[in-house]
């Protein structure tokens, strides 16, 4: 083991290769022709984009040097984008990744058509990667892209990489504008105002439009006359907006109630990042669609600041008014600094006005009304360069019934393998509290969850520890990442077993498939104890291997993980070509009659786990002095073969079934106990003689 971990050492100070930033001829070959790559702008990568004529038509650029978010593999999804001079997407290609979904799961197909949806989009329209809910989509403000089942996170990962990417050009390049900074709320500037105060500075802003405008907005289209009430009151207000920046405590207090004002107070807490707006709207608008959702973004107001789309979202929050603060429809929204919003200069709030012509599949019309906003900046401070936002959050929210499950799953094994480890080990009991726990593990944790561990999550953290990348790769599947900390944890406790004998999902495949055999009552095969301690080391020998591709050849990284027969059986279900699928079957037929072949002989991530469990604080499993000398039932029985002759237990080699406990417990198994008991009973036969 010290060998093997000396030849990791070397292994980690090889040279790695790093993504190749493409020059001019590099993008030509992206570009569509007549249309040709001119002179780079900078030295960020940004290339002028000629049209036939040799004018300036826009802008190329890669993806990686301008938003280097790292993928599940540890390097970032590199994109080729065109932009042109208005900010509208040109074209998105697929230059390089290593995500292993893409690689050989789903294929790059999925990706590439993915890419295909942002041609003709404007960087100034607010893009959701999603379904809208029910009907919310018809009239929205928002464009909703279609991602990719199975590929989330990855699209997720690809799709903040364009628009981070491209926002910058858009904000350099386009609008003269040079990132800065936001400002944020004085905290310590007070002021006692009220409503009338905040109407006569300007702090609160009104935007109020008549039916008439609308209908003037709406004349000359089939949309017309599908407004009744509309024409019934042509002075009547459609829209009565009011837009209050609720960020300054002294504006917020001049405005909210009590019970709203705490309920602020705890979202500024947790999110102090989040500028928070209060939407009063005392017309007919409305503000969001009768299909909006709370906590989502709204489906009918969406904000720009120099011509640059901001992200709102419901704050979700009970709204009570002062009194004197006009009556209405009132939402409070929230946008994150962090995203690029300065509250303290001057933005938009568009508001679309929807209308419907025809009785089935209408077709819908808009028109956007822009209420412009400003608020004085002596109610705020400029802060420091912040960190760019975590992708955690919102993804923890997606997933947080899920999160909620595997936590209650995680805490009943902690307990099933303490406290409660030798009343579960009873005979009668053990075998069916096992099946029932892995058919969990392998319908919940892995084929829902996608929560399947995987070398490749390893291999990707190694090149970023090696060349000092983010991690934040790792965030983008809180599910995954909730099980790695589970099995971390599981280390410094059991060693490898709680993983990889009760939450991998392969490794419960695999024991079904033992089970199966058994059933088929096919013939075992088992290798001799000799070459049982061969085969225990091919697995570390494969995971040095691979650590040595992640240095040498990191482009062949996600093919070399293949060993790993994961990505195949839980990830697609078997749905991929078959040469993956014959390899899967033929491994689960290995396992009908080899007990658990692939996770004894040739897992590296188990090979990384049986490393880990060094770290291990306890031998947790009781021995007796008899163990070993002279009993050797349990060592027969493991069939891990994770028991030395001496009755010590190897916890390299320990997957956690709790087999040897149940011999340990009962008396009509245990050596020593039995030996015990016969004992017992001949004393008093000797007494009596």
């Amino acid at each position: 083991m010290a060998a093997l971990l000396r030849i990791l050492l070397l292994l980690l100070v090889a040279t790695a290769a790093r993504g190749e930033v493409l020059g001019r001829e590099g993008l030509a070959g992206f570009v569509r022709p007549p249309m040709s790559v001119g002179e780079p702008l900078g030295d960020d990568g940004v290339w002028e984009l000629l049209n036939s004529g040799g004018a300036l038509a826009g802008y190329v650029f890669q993806t990686e040097p301008l938003a280097p978010i790292p993928g599940f593999s540890g390097a970032p999804i590199d994109l080729f984008v065109a932009l042109d001079l208005e900010g509208r997407f040109i074209d998105v290609k697929l230059i390089a990744h290593n995500e292993p979904i893409f690689v050989s799961g789903l294929g790059e197909a999925p990706l590439r058509a993915f890419l295909d949806q942002y041609r003709g989009l404007s960087i100034a329209e607010p893009m959701v990667v999603g379904t809208p809910y029910g009907d919310a989509g018809t009239g929205s403000a928002l464009t909703y892209l279609d991602g990719v089942t199975k590929a989330t996170a990855s699209v997720r990962i690809a799709h903040e990489s364009i628009l981070a990417a491209a926002r910058e050009v858009a904000r350099e390049r386009m609008q003269g504008i040079a990132s800065a900074p936001p400002a944020a709320p004085d905290l310590a500037h007070r002021e006692a105002l009220d409503w009338d105060a905040l109407v006569a500075q300007g702090i609160a802003s009104r935007k109020r439009v008549t039916n008439a405008e609308v209908e003037a907005g709406f004349a000359g289209t089939r949309w017309a006359d599908d407004d009744p009430e509309a024409k019934a009151d042509p002075e009547g207000a459609y829209l009565d907006l009011w837009i209050v920046d609720l960020g300054p405590p002294s504006i917020r207090d001049a405005v909210l109630g009590e019970a709203t004002l705490a309920r602020l107070a705890r979202l500024l807490e947790l999110s102090p990042t989040e500028e928070p707006i209060l939407v009063i709207d005392a017309g007919r608008h409305g503000l969001v669609s009768p299909d909006f959702v709370r906590n989502t973004a709204p489906d009918r107001l969406s904000a720009t600041q120099d011509g640059l789309p901001l992200a709102l979202r419901d704050a979700d929050l009970l709204v009570e008014l002062k009194p004197g603060v006009p009556e209405g429809t009132a939402m409070i929204l929230r946008t994150d600094r962090r995203l690029g919003f300065d509250p303290s200069r001057p933005w938009v709030m568009e508001v679309e006005a929807v209308r419907e012509h025809g009785m089935f599949q209408p077709e819908v019309g808009r028109v956007t009304l822009e209420a412009p906003h400003a608020t004085p900046e002596r109610f705020f401070l400029r802060e420091e360069p912040a960190a760019p936002p975590s992708p955690l959050r919102e993804a923890v929210r997606a997933r947080a019934g899920d999160l909620w499950v595997l936590g209650g799953l995680v805490v009943g094994l902690a307990v099933l393998m303490g406290p409660l480890m030798h009343r579960v080990a009873r005979r009668g009991w053990l075998l069916p509290v096992r099946l029932g726990v892995l058919a969990v593990v392998l319908g919940f944790v892995g084929w829902w969850g996608q929560g399947q561990l995987s070398i490749v999550t390893v291999l990707g953290a190694v090149r970023t520890a090696w060349e000092g990348g983010s991690w934040a790769f790792l965030l983008y599947d809180p599910f995954g990442l909730a099980v790695w900390v589970a099995a971390l944890v599981g280390l410094v406790v059991w060693g490898r077993a709680l993983f990889c004998g009760w939450l991998c999902p392969f490794g419960a495949m695999q024991e079904f498939a033992h089970h199966a055999g058994r059933m088929l009552r096919l013939p075992e095969w088992e290798p001799s104890a000799l070459w049982d301690r061969r085969l225990k080391w091919v697995k570390y020998v494969l995971l040095a291997g691979l650590v040595a591709v992640v240095f040498v050849a990191p482009d062949h990284v996600d093919k070399a993980a293949e060993v790993e027969p994961f990505k195949t059986a839980i990830t697609t279900v078997f749905v991929r070509e078959w040469v993956f699928v014959a390899y899967a079957v033929g491994l689960l037929l290995l396992g009908m009659v080899t007990f658990k072949g692939f996770c004894r002989y040739a897992c590296p991530l188990g090979a990384v786990m049986a490393i880990g469990g060094l770290v291990r604080g306890r031998d947790w499993i009781a021995r007796r002095a008899e163990c070993g000398s002279p009993c050797q039932l349990c060592r027969v029985r493991c069939r891990y073969g994770a028991i030395e002759p001496s009755g010590k237990i190897d916890y390299s080699e320990c997957f956690g079934c709790l087999d040897c406990v149940q011999i340990l417990d009962d008396p009509r198994q245990c050596v020593p106990k039995v030996l015990a008991a016969k004992a017992a009973l001949r004393m008093p036969q000797k007494e009596a003689a």
